[in-house]
């Protein structure tokens, strides 16, 4: 359910309300009686980041650039055998007094 932001624009008393979107709108304010209370708008509450849903599915144009392949996978070649390589040095000897 979201919550929706009232104030009263008599008495300038504000409150935030869980409401169902099929419920009534509130008008009668909970601090001076009267039918001032009016739902303001506000931010969303949450956002939405990175590359995920919007700029790969719903957005009109090419597809942006991501790294991934979008065509069917070919299959990679053969790695190269390893060039021979001289034998590593031993490792210094070190003291542990």
């Amino acid at each position: 359910m979201p919550i929706y932001a009232y104030r009263c624009d008599e008495c300038g008393f504000a409150k935030d309300v869980l409401q169902k979107v099929s419920d009534p709108v509130l008008t009668e304010c909970p601090s001076c009686g009267k039918s001032a209370f009016k739902k303001q708008l506000t931010a969303a509450g949450f956002q939405l980041k990175g590359t995920g849903w919007y700029a790969t599915d719903f957005r009109g144009g090419a597809a942006p650039s991501t790294g991934t392949a979008t065509g069917p996978a070919e299959p990679a070649a053969p790695a190269a055998a390893p060039a021979a390589t001289p034998a590593a040095a031993p490792a210094a000897k070190t003291s542990t007094d």
